[in-house]
């Protein structure tokens, strides 16, 4: 007994807290922004004015957050703009005020200084489909009340984002595995995963396993994952995030000015 207990122990060690620990020490050892006052919150110019392109457009990006957090997660927002729209709607969750906050930053902003990513990038008649659905989810959302913001397990930022996409599932998409809070529910879930291209067991986002096409394998533990992406082959370390083949998400969401 007391064998199997330290092999799940050591297994526990391998998987989780050993690959954290080398993240905190990597990211320790770069140049990052002291405070939210001294980080950079401008554009990166990576869309072009709202109206420069009159077709509907959706995207989702992802950014490492800051100071302590950043050891362990990314932020994620959601941004759209309907056909012939005259500006970009940007979508975040946030720990201070009001917690779903719109147009707080650029659409295409760093976040805490950080360059973003693209997860999502969705255009013309799609976006115009995908569109309604993504309002829908976000006027219904839960937590938008004072005080409904909490880092860990969650709702945070990562739980509104993937609210958020599990009410468009033909997306086949799903956050990052260092999204933490992705997989926060405020009761046991057992179902389908985000994407619908598999199974999930989640226990209020603290313990879990997930395995699908676009997820992967994946095992949660305390709101970090481990695991394997099986399309882009690769590895899933808790605070790296994905280390593998390219798995298609961007840097940069070119303009199609018309």
């Amino acid at each position: 007994m007391r064998y199997s207990i330290r092999k799940v122990l050591v297994g526990i060690l391998a998987l989780f807290l050993l690959p954290l620990a080398v993240h905190a020490a990597l990211y320790a050892g770069k140049d990052r922004p002291a405070s939210f006052r001294d980080a950079d919150w401008s554009s990166v110019g990576m869309l072009p004015a709202a109206d420069a392109d009159r077709a509907a457009r959706f995207l989702v990006f992802t950014g490492r957050t800051g100071r302590w957090k950043g050891i362990f997660a990314v932020h994620s927002w959601i941004v759209f703009k309907p056909e012939n729209a005259a500006t970009w709607s940007r979508y975040d969750m946030v720990g201070w005020g009001q917690p779903v906050r719109t147009n707080g930053w650029a659409p295409d902003a760093r976040w805490f200084g950080d360059t973003p990513r693209v997860l999502v990038d969705v255009r013309g008649a799609e976006a115009a489909a995908l569109i309604p659905k993504v309002k829908a989810a976000i006027a219904a959302y839960s937590y938008t009340h004072f005080g409904d913001y909490r880092i860990w397990p969650g709702p945070n930022s990562n739980t509104f984002t993937a609210t958020v996409l599990r009410a468009v599932p033909e997306l086949e998409t799903t956050l990052p595995s260092n999204a933490v809070g992705k997989d926060f529910r405020p009761y046991p879930y057992v179902g389908l995963t985000d994407s619908g291209t598999g199974v999930e067991a989640s226990l209020w986002g603290l313990l879990g396993v997930k395995l699908g096409w676009i997820e992967g394998v994946e095992i949660n533990v305390l709101g970090l994952v481990a695991g394997l992406d099986l399309r882009h082959p690769g590895l899933k370390l808790p605070g790296f995030g994905r280390i593998g083949v390219d798995d298609g998400s961007a840097i940069a969401a070119p303009a199609r000015a018309k």
